[in-house]
């Protein structure tokens, strides 16, 4: 009764305690309410300490700029990328996509080569029987109780093979002694047994049997290109972010020209109302118009910080590491011809997602021979030998055994669901699919190639824009040129002025955004074609690991796949000294250092007075030195000499420099 007491003690989990973890198989509590462990007790990785980021109003001016070329942030991004990250929009994202995937997937083929394995089995039962039994003697009833002891052992092995056939080897004996004796005490029972069983219809055959083989090999195909083109993806994202941040640069430009051009118009304004030959209307103007381009600079800054913020994402590089990356490889700004044949040709044999299309019809195809196999009626072949022998030990103490006896059994087995309906719904379902998989496989090259017509017309749209808003540039610097001067004289309308120096800003802008577009679609036509890889070349290699081996935690640990990592990119695009914007000839803006004109007279250089000037400086402007044209008016002056001036300079196709305005100034004290 004690032992009783004990197992119930054990089984209730009393001794255990009262929670709901404890040891308690019968007496478990319900759950009653949503339990959760603290944020703080989870696992913690962890992070650098890094200062806040850049902001438009802490911009970190210390920070330490370095130049990047576009090979350099690729090979970044490559050695970043144990988590494949790209662009969307002003951040970036994981793709969910690791280097660890493929080899996850590759893990499927040993478990399915493990059921062609062997498998080893023991089994080894100890016993005791205790039964009483009743004799009647004639007079009385005699109570007499049979003890007995037993071990049963069976040890085997048995394999399926890929012809769908299981054979087996067993071997058993068994241990039998009683009391009262017998005529054998202790009996012994050995048998040893062979048997195989093979399919003859369903089930039978190699190519069926390799099915579950060859489904995952394909998967794990199907994860290597699926990583594959997470790689082309976050290439493609390098190069998109690098050209962005060039553009937000020649941008950022552009405003702080805007911003000097509508301050120093504001400060001739308010000089000359100060000197009583201005209104205060005047003033108000361009005060709302220096306040609005001071607005677009403001969101200029705000663009270049986000852009190099997504592109530090995407190397995987903290958002405030100390460093400004400032590009320095400049844009490609000739107009590529591409073959279409060979294109369309690359992009049905390279792309991965049609890759992977292929690979669901390839595994489809498996299937179906699969399906086609199970489509029959069940018929097996069974066959088994026995050799059985008895020995044992005689009341007189002599031990005896007897000679092996063989016997064998030989047999059919048969099933047969009637009309086979699920097995051949079955098997109509992948013949559908195989349809579908055709289907699915010719609409994804035909999108392909939709695709890559797509890429090459925007290419040639965004060349084309970029040679137009080249020449809309050069006229709007024609245009703000002659307004300035004009201006400057108190014969144009302010608000044409503004339009004027809105128009150029907004043409360097678009000249910038074009030649960059420009550029990332060239590598999305890489990425479209499925080569983006190849052509920077970029390949994998496989690192491997000690990994528990098939003789168990004893035994010698084997190497696995572990991941596949990139080699480092090969060296493609052109580097430089001078940052990447300086390619649309964005001279520096003029300086105020007094040096000789042609004449030899002493002259200043005119500056438009940036955020910092003071604002009681006032000058007072000159007459321009202007040539007389019949129907002309008037034409500034100009220094082809001159190395600085408002960046009015277009982008051309020569190496000849922009030629600024030079209107000449003196510094006064008073009125005119």
């Amino acid at each position: 009764m004690s032992h009783l007491l004990v197992a119930w003690v054990v089984c209730s989990g009393i001794a255990f305690g009262q929670g709901n973890d404890t040891l308690r198989p019968f007496n478990k509590p319900e759950e009653f309410t949503i339990r959760s462990r603290k944020p703080e007790e989870l696992q913690i990785l962890p992070s650098p300490l890094q200062s806040p980021p850049p902001t438009v109003s802490v911009p970190h001016p210390d920070a330490t700029e370095v130049k990047l070329t576009l090979d350099e942030a690729i090979r970044t991004a490559l050695q970043n990328s144990e988590v494949i990250r790209v662009l969307a929009g002003t951040t970036a994202v994981s793709t969910g996509q690791t280097i660890y995937a493929p080899a996850i997937a590759h893990t499927n083929i040993d478990s399915q080569l493990a059921t062609f394995d062997p498998v080893l089995s023991a089994n080894n039962t100890y016993g005791r029987s205790n039964t009483e039994s009743v004799f009647f003697d004639g007079v009385n009833g005699i109570f007499a109780r049979n003890e007995s002891n037993f071990n049963n052992f069976n040890l085997g092995v048995s394999q399926r093979n890929l012809a769908g056939g299981v054979g087996s080897l067993t071997f058993d004996n068994q241990t039998f002694r009683a009391d009262p004796a017998g005529i054998l005490n202790p009996r012994n029972q050995p048998g040893l047994e062979v048997s195989y069983t093979q399919p003859l219809l369903a089930g039978a055959g190699v190519q069926a049997n390799r099915v579950p083989i060859l489904l995952a090999r394909i998967q794990t195909e199907q994860s290597y290109f699926r990583f594959k083109d997470s790689y082309q993806q976050m290439v493609r994202s390098v190069i998109d972010g690098y050209w962005n941040i060039v553009f937000a640069r020649t941008d950022l430009w552009a405003r702080e020209q805007q911003v000097k051009f509508a301050k120093f118009l504001y400060d001739q304004a308010d000089a000359e109302l100060e000197a009583g030959l201005g209104d205060v209307s005047s003033v108000a103007q361009r005060k709302v118009a220096l306040a609005n381009f001071r607005v677009s600079l403001l969101e200029a800054r705000a663009s270049v910080l986000n852009t190099e913020a997504a592109l530090k994402n995407v190397l995987g590089l903290p958002p405030n590491d100390g460093i400004r990356l400032v590009p320095v490889t400049p844009p490609t700004r000739k107009e590529i011809e591409f073959n279409w044949p060979e294109l369309i040709d690359m992009t049905t044999t390279y792309r991965p997602d049609v890759i992977e299309f292929k690979l669901i019809l390839d595994a489809d195809q498996q299937r179906l021979i699969q399906a086609k196999n199970l489509a029959r009626p069940q018929l097996n072949a069974t066959g088994s030998y026995r050799w059985d022998g008895v020995s044992g030990e005689l009341p007189t103490g002599q031990r005896i055994r007897s000679g092996a006896s063989g016997d064998y059994t030989l047999g059919v087995n048969f099933s047969l669901p009637v009309r086979l309906r699920a097995s051949r719904a079955n098997l109509r379902s992948v013949e559908l699919a195989i349809a579908q998989d055709r289907a699915n496989l010719k609409q994804a090259q035909h999108q392909a190639t939709h695709d890559v017509a797509a890429v090459l017309r925007n290419l040639a749209t965004t060349y084309a824009q970029y040679e137009a808003q080249s020449e809309v540039r050069e006229a709007a610097f024609e245009n703000l040129k002659q307004l300035v001067a004009r201006e400057i004289s108190g014969l144009a309308n302010f608000q044409v002025v503004l339009q004027g120096i809105s128009d150029w800003g907004n043409a360097v802008s678009a000249e910038a955004r074009s030649m960059t577009l420009y550029n990332s679609q060239l590598a999305t036509l890489e990425e479209q074609t499925g080569t983006i890889l190849e052509t920077h070349g970029i390949r994998f290699y496989e690192e491997r690991y000690a990994s528990l081996g098939p003789w168990g935690r004893k035994g010698p640990c084997f190497e696995y796949p572990k991941d596949l990592r990139p080699q480092e990119n090969s060296m493609r695009y052109e580097g430089g000294e001078e940052p990447s914007e300086k390619f649309f000839n964005l001279d520096q803006a003029p300086t105020r250092e007094s040096r000789a004109d042609d004449s030899g007279d002493m002259e200043d250089d005119w500056k438009p007075l940036d955020e910092s000037a003071d604002d009681d400086d006032q000058y007072e402007r000159e007459e321009f030195k202007s040539l007389e044209k019949p129907g002309n008016g008037f034409e500034v002056e100009r220094n082809p000499a001159s190395k600085s001036g408002p960046s009015l300079g277009r982008s051309t196709r020569t190496s000849a420099p922009p030629v600024p305005i030079r209107p000449k100034w003196k510094r006064v004290a008073g009125r005119r």
